[in-house]
């Protein structure tokens, strides 16, 4: 499957055809330092004062190496896909064969980077629940309400936490009308689609 960048990130990655090959080498491991520790101002103002140009130009070049590296680790590119997907950029063979090796050494990383990146989302772990009903009280003895405990075990990482929520039948099923449409959603082409590509 082939890569498709914006014209936004061809612009960032085909500046950096006029550098030589130690350079964009260098500018690659700052694009992978870049995914591990966050955005470095220094590194960039030092990059763009040896090479003669804007702090801006350096930090939009390496932007466009973390798109190209991510999204290319993300959709598990094979060799002849990443290749035919940076030959667009107008790059010369020595620079797409650097790109390609860089890529190669470092998706397993990268795509450990980017699932530790990842929200950690609690998980469903279990539900108990009781219905109570009170018949009658001293004021009226023809009441009858409804209700419902449910109790949430939700995981967390290692920790289980346990929620309480009280709600009456009306409510639960209006409850459980939203969430059958949330997982008939899910089911659709377009989410699958969208979970195939993260």
């Amino acid at each position: 499957m082939l890569i498709l960048l914006s014209d936004e990130n061809k612009q960032h990655l085909s500046f950096l055809s006029s550098l030589q090959r130690e350079v964009v080498a260098e500018f690659c491991k700052m694009a992978i330092g870049f995914m591990k520790k966050g955005i470095n101002p220094k590194i960039y103002q030092s990059a763009a004062s040896k090479l003669g140009i804007s702090a801006e130009a350096v930090q939009n070049g390496i932007l466009g190496l973390v798109q190209l590296l991510s999204e290319s680790c993300k959709q598990q590119v094979s060799k002849i896909d990443f290749q035919d997907s940076i030959t667009v950029l107008g790059l010369s063979d020595e620079l797409n064969e650097l790109l390609l090796d860089i890529y190669l050494k470092n998706k397993d990383e990268i795509r450990l980077l980017l699932s530790n990146m990842a929200l950690d989302v609690p998980q469903y772990e279990n539900l108990e629940w009781r219905f109570e009903v009170q018949v009658a009280s001293r004021s009226c003895s023809d009441q009858i309400e409804p209700t419902i405990i449910l109790k949430f075990h939700i995981r967390r990482g290692e920790q289980i936490e346990t929620k309480l929520l009280q709600t009456d039948p009306v409510n639960l099923v209006h409850i459980t009308t939203y969430l059958e449409k949330a997982l008939q959603e899910g089911k659709s082409s377009y989410i699958r689609r969208i979970i195939r590509n993260i």
